[in-house]
């Protein structure tokens, strides 16, 4: 048996003798032994986790709920977690018209979103640390969903912790995830069945059509299905881009009253036709291109990205009795990606050189944990433990293949279309059948205590994390191993939480995280590195936070500073080395709820200090860290018109969106400009032949501005992503 198996069972029986000795000891004294405890009645309600509670509930207005998985630790008030995080709902996801995960965060103050390296691929900065979308979790389970683009139509929830987490989580396998985690929870059938159908279009003729089915059958509704199924299709508002989507999700659960199972399974195939590409500064640019036309492409036409996935999980939980519980969870994904690309490399007046850069990638990945959660008393003393193991396996095939470096001439102002060039001059492995390049396995177990004190007014949460990250690295065209380590380490975690009022929590938490190196990219400013593919070492980041948190009821939000840092990797000469640390500092504000009657807020400002601190020879000491603005301001309103009779079900929608400047280079010469954007929106709600009706309008960008909207997101490298330009959207819903 594995050592981490080992623990755990050791953990897991260590638990529950201690839970037995504790409820002996806690055991009042006038009640009589063996007397039957009376317990409260319990409304079980479907549960996107299969936990017993159900989720948290959602908080006043809609758009977040109270509370949020805290990995292994389960379900959690925000009142009473040493940890700061949002929990955004399905009514803000539908009301919004999201169409992926990172337009769901895109409402968050300590969010903004980028894109992979050389790809399309979603990527999200919190606390100005990257967290690669194949580093979100589904359920718990890393390394699940879709790895370049998840369709928000999967989502019950998407749920934001900022901070360190290799305790709460696990290391993230894809080695990002340092300032943060992102946790997206599946839908369930409801106790009422639901018949929904949405149809809308969006700017540049994107069609977009959904069905959401859901029923409960047999005794008690205790078992549901529900049905997702999305198709979208057409231009976008970007001159020539196309994009299909087409998905179909079901999800399966069945709970009796100590017996919880769900099961999820789900495609995804995402095309992108003549995707708008980054832009990378040419090496020893002292000025950026000025940001193009919001809506002009500068991709060749003969360009596309294309994904094929699919997935599926399991998982149950079972009471041994009211005060402890076991789980487990499993999970599957088989990818298929294929990219022909042609990023520019652009001079400040706008000229460019591109060259051929074709891409297949496939991906199997298997992930799966088994835990125990307990609670019980010693004397005053309360406790919540909890303990898990974990375990995760990529083995990823891929072969790419690049026409002549020379390139061809561009402008991104008068895109200019040219023949697809031969991608025969530079090539690893062969496209038609690639062969094993990576293999990341990791595996871990945790245990934690959550002690309260004071009537439970204190609340002390220690535990540790023993991680072990495994990984090998081989040649494109022989399949021979090139590099590998295993390398373990304890994550410790401290977090203290204070109820001062029955209003106010005050917090403080220490925390790690350890994330896998990273490995070299194959070129950098179009030249090829001397050590291309090499992986590095994981590395330690550390994690300090404080705060206070405030929840009046109907408003409620999150104050609190941190300082992070970790080791960083950039390219010195043609190589790519780890030769930096990076050191984050900040404050964050976080509002939400409904202060007054029909009108909601969600926003906040994050003011954020990211320096290079140690870099060779000292020579970037001090600048900013590459693609992290200074201020993040994000302004949310939703208004319903009330006192207007004919007006009402009407609902005005309004959010600012403000990014202060970032650089994109090492050295600070290259300064994107401050930006800001502004998005309305309305609904309206009414009934027409007894069927529920939505209509749902939005307008981003109103004012259609043209800007750099981010820099980079993998390590030492300046992309430039141009901001998306004004956008409509329209749907319909109807509830049969």
């Amino acid at each position: 048996m594995p050592t981490h198996l080992h623990f755990t069972a050791l953990a897991a029986s260590m638990l529950l003798a201690f839970t037995a000795h504790a409820q002996s000891a806690a055991t009042a004294p006038d009640q009589a032994p063996g007397a039957a405890a009376e317990l409260p009645t319990v409304t079980v309600n479907a549960s996107a986790d299969a936990s017993a509670a159900g989720l948290p509930p959602a908080y006043a207005g809609g758009q977040v709920a109270r509370g949020s998985r805290i990995g292994f630790m389960g379900n959690q008030d925000v009142m009473d977690t040493p940890f700061n995080s949002t929990s955004y709902t399905l009514d803000l996801i539908q009301n919004q018209q999201a169409r992926s995960v990172s337009d769901v965060v895109l409402n968050d103050p300590s969010v903004r979103t980028a894109r992979g390296y050389g790809n399309f691929q979603e990527l999200y900065v919190i606390r100005g640390f990257p967290v690669y979308s194949d580093d979100m979790a589904y359920n718990g389970l890393y390394g699940v969903l879709p790895r370049q683009y998840v369709a928000a139509e999967l989502l019950e929830r998407v749920e934001v912790l900022r901070g360190a987490n290799t305790f709460i989580n696990g290391a993230s396998p894809g080695g990002s995830g340092i300032g943060g985690a992102i946790n997206l929870l599946p839908k369930r059938a409801p106790n009422e069945a639901l018949t929904q159908v949405t149809a809308g279009v969006e700017s540049g003729g994107q069609g977009y059509l959904a069905v959401d089915l859901a029923r409960r059958f047999g005794p008690e509704q205790s078992t549901g299905i529900r049905v997702n199924a999305v198709r979208r299709d057409g231009g976008t508002a970007v001159a020539d881009e196309d994009r299909d989507l087409s998905l179909f999700s079901l999800g399966l659960d069945y709970r009796q009253s100590d017996l919880r199972v769900s099961a999820d399974f789900g495609y995804q195939n995402n095309q992108f036709d003549q995707p708008r590409p980054s832009v990378t500064p040419t090496f020893g640019s002292t000025t950026l291109p000025s940001a193009p036309a919001a809506s002009k492409n500068f991709a060749q036409p003969w360009t596309y990205a294309n994904e094929r996935q699919a997935f599926g999980t399991l998982r149950g939980e079972y009471d041994i009795n009211d005060q402890v519980t076991l789980w487990a969870a499993g999970g599957m994904r088989q990818g298929k990606e294929s990219n022909v690309l042609a990023n520019p490399t652009a001079n400040a007046d706008g000229s460019t050189s591109a060259y051929r850069f074709d891409n297949e990638r496939e991906d199997s990945v298997k992930t799966g944990e088994i835990g125990i959660r307990a609670k019980a008393r010693t004397g005053s003393v309360g406790h919540s433990l909890s303990a898990v193991a974990n375990a995760y396996a990529l083995d990823s095939k891929n072969a790419y293949a690049m026409s002549n470096f020379a390139g061809f001439a561009g402008n991104l102002y008068n895109p200019i279309a040219v023949p697809a060039p031969a991608a025969n001059y530079y090539t690893g492995g062969r496209l038609s059948s690639p062969r094993t390049t990576e293999k990341t396995e990791t595996s871990s177990v945790a245990l934690a205590d959550t002690l309260s004190f004071a009537d439970d007014r204190l609340l002390v949460t220690l535990g540790a994390r023993h991680q072990t990250i495994e990984e090998h690295s081989y040649n494109y065209d022989s399949g021979a191993e090139e590099s590998s380590y295993r390398k373990s380490r304890v994550s410790p975690m401290a977090g203290l939480v204070f109820k001062a009022t029955r209003a106010i929590s005050l917090y403080a938490n220490y925390i790690e995280s350890l994330a896998k190196g990273d490995v070299a990219p194959a070129t950098s400013g179009g030249v090829v590195l001397a050590n291309a593919g090499e992986a590095f070492a994981p590395y330690v980041s550390k994690q300090k936070e404080v705060g206070v948190k405030y929840d009046g009821g109907s408003f409620g939000g999150v104050l609190n500073a941190f300082t992070t840092s970790k080791p960083s990797g950039f390219v010195v000469g043609n190589s790519f080395a780890i030769d930096g640390e990076q050191r984050n500092r900040g404050v964050e504000l976080s509002l939400y709820g409904e202060p007054l009657h029909g009108v909601r807020l969600l926003g906040g400002i994050t003011a954020l200090d990211a320096k290079q601190i140690k870099t060779a020879g000292g020579l970037y000491d001090g600048n900013d860290v590459i693609g992290v603005p200074h201020q993040q301001v994000n302004a949310g309103v939703e208004w319903d018109i009330l006192d207007v009779p004919a007006l009402r079900g009407l609902t005005l929608t309004g959010r600012a969106i403000h990014t202060s400047p970032q650089y994109a280079d090492a050295a600070n010469t290259l300064e994107l400009p401050s930006w800001s954007r502004f998005d309305l929106g309305a609904r309206y709600v009414t009934e027409v032949a007894g069927r529920a009706l939505t209509l749902r309008a939005r307008v981003d960008n109103v004012a259609d501005r043209s800007y750099w909207a981010s820099a980079g997101g993998y390590p030492g490298a300046g992309y430039l992503v141009l901001g998306a330009p004004r956008t409509f959207a329209l749907s319909a819903t109807v509830d049969f």
